[in-house]
Parts: C-alpha cells; sequence; structure tokens
C-alpha cells in the first residue's frame, strides 16, 4: 500500500520492541526514512539490521530527558533536514491493583508515556511550524479511553497524551500539523521479536502465561488478541497526506474491545 511516504523522515520513539519494530519495518517499506529513538540500543541496532538498507539510523535517547529528547531532535534535523512525521511510541507498565502499586512504577508510567510524549512532540514542534507541516501521531490505549483494572495511573497518563493531543491540535493546525492517537488493545506481540522493555520480559511478560492469554483474547468480539502489525496502517494513514484533513482524533484498534 502506498500512503506516498517515501523520502519523508521519521522520527519513532520506541521503535526497538513490539509495536514500535512493526511501525519501523512498515515506514520503511513506505520508502521513509527513520529514525529509532530508544533507550535500548542493542535492540535498536537489531531492528535495523534486521531491516537493512540505509532507511533506518538508530539514536540513544531517554524520552524522559528532554535534554537526551532535544539532542536527537537536532541530530535528526541536522542530517535529514526536517522531520515531517514524529511517532511516540515509547511505553510502559506492571499491571497491578492501584493500593499495590508502588510509588516508583506510578511514576515510571507518568514519565514515559506521558512525560515521553509531551517531551518528544515539544521537540518536534518548532521545525514543523517553521516548515508549516507536520505530523504526530502517538500510541494511546484504550486504558486512557475507559479506564482499566490494574492499570489506574497508566490509564491516566495515556488519558492525558489522548486530551493533550486534542489541546495541541487546536493550537498548531493553522500551521499545517496534525495530531492524532491510535489505541491499541492488548498487543503481546511475538516472543522472539520483542526488546528488553517489551511486554514479553520482566515483571510484566510473566503476568501473562497462555491460559490467561486465551481468556483475554475471548473478551474481544473478534476473539483474539492484537499483533504489533494491526497497529501499522492506521499509523501510516495518519503520517500521510491522505490525512491532511484529519486531526485531534483517536483511533482504537483493539477488535472490538471499546465501541466508543
Amino acid at each position: 500500500m502506498d500512503f506516498g511516504l517515501a523520502g519523508t523522515s521519521v522520527i519513532i520513539s520506541g521503535g526497538a520492541s513490539n509495536i514500535g519494530r512493526a511501525l519501523v519495518r512498515g515506514f520503511a517499506e513506505e520508502g521513509a526514512h527513520v529514525c529509532i529513538a530508544d533507550i535500548d540500543v542493542e535492540q535498536a541496532e537489531k531492528v535495523a539490521a534486521d531491516i537493512g538498507g540505509d532507511r533506518v539510523e538508530v539514536r540513544h535517547t531517554d524520552v524522559t530527558d528532554p535534554d537526551s529528547v532535544q539532542g536527537t531532535v537536532e541530530g535528526v534535523l541536522a542530517t535529514r533536514g526536517a522531520i515531517d512525521v514524529l511517532v511516540n511510541c515509547a511505553g510502559w507498565t506492571v499491571d497491578r491493583k492501584f493500593t499495590d502499586k508502588p510509588r516508583s512504577e506510578w511514576e515510571r508510567e507518568v514519565n514515559i508515556d506521558f512525560w515521553g510524549f509531551v517531551n518528544f512532540t515539544r521537540a518536534c514542534l518548532d521545525s514543523m511550524i517553521e516548515r508549516g507541516s507536520g505530523r504526530v501521531v502517538s500510541i494511546g490505549s484504550d486504558a486512557g479511553r475507559i479506564g482499566e483494572w490494574r492499570e489506574a495511573v497508566y490509564s491516566g497518563a495515556k488519558a492525558g497524551v489522548i486530551a493533550t493531543s486534542k489541546a495541541i491540535a487546536k493550537e498548531v493546525g493553522r500551521h499545517g500539523i496534525t495530531l492524532n492517537v491510535v489505541c491499541p488493545g492488548f498487543t503481546p506481540g511475538r516472543p522472539e521479536a520483542s526488546g528488553a522493555e517489551s511486554i514479553w520480559q520482566g515483571e510484566q511478560g510473566a503476568q501473562f502465561d497462555d491460559e490467561i492469554l486465551a481468556k483475554v483474547a475471548k473478551s474481544y468480539p473478534v476473539r483474539r488478541l492484537g499483533t504489533p502489525e494491526d497497529v501499522v496502517t492506521p499509523v501510516l494513514m495518519f503520517a500521510s497526506q491522505q490525512a491532511s484533513y484529519i486531526t485531534g482524533q483517536t483511533l482504537s484498534v483493539s477488535g472490538g474491545y471499546t465501541m466508543i
């Protein structure tokens, strides 16, 4: 499918694993030049090597650190001359009841899932405003639309991404810039393709054995879990010129888990 993205300059935060990895491949296959902005450089370089060619570069980036984000943005501007598309994909959570969760996990969720989005969006906007065009597509979550059990602060952070995207969209639309949010459902991905911050690693991954995954799938109208590839086409669409009249919108890609 040709979305007219050949030759565009794209930054994808959290592009080293799961949904981010699929998005990197999707944009590269469209002919875009993609910068993977990720704290896990080793995994990001594996993704770049797997795709091959010269369309993917890797820049070590801590989305919670504004200076780190600014350095990545300036580096891409220096080498590519523009940032046409920003995809805010970096995210993190561990499911627990609100009263069982330590503050350190709340803070990490807010810092990565909300502040990471704010830091990158702010760092890219000046150059987009100057050029009079730009696309910001952020990966939200259905948890941010309805609130999810055992994901209270994560739900709040993702709701913040949705609301803040709408507010910024109202401010920058006159500059030819759009902001939209894609909300996946539960998207565990493939264990062999995941990086250090994926759902399959550490405590978060340990919570989901085959039996639990099967139960989750049955709760979806389409009776299956999401795959990273399910998210790619909606993001490419929002990033394209075909979507130039769409802004401030939130699209669930969740097999009907939410219908709002």
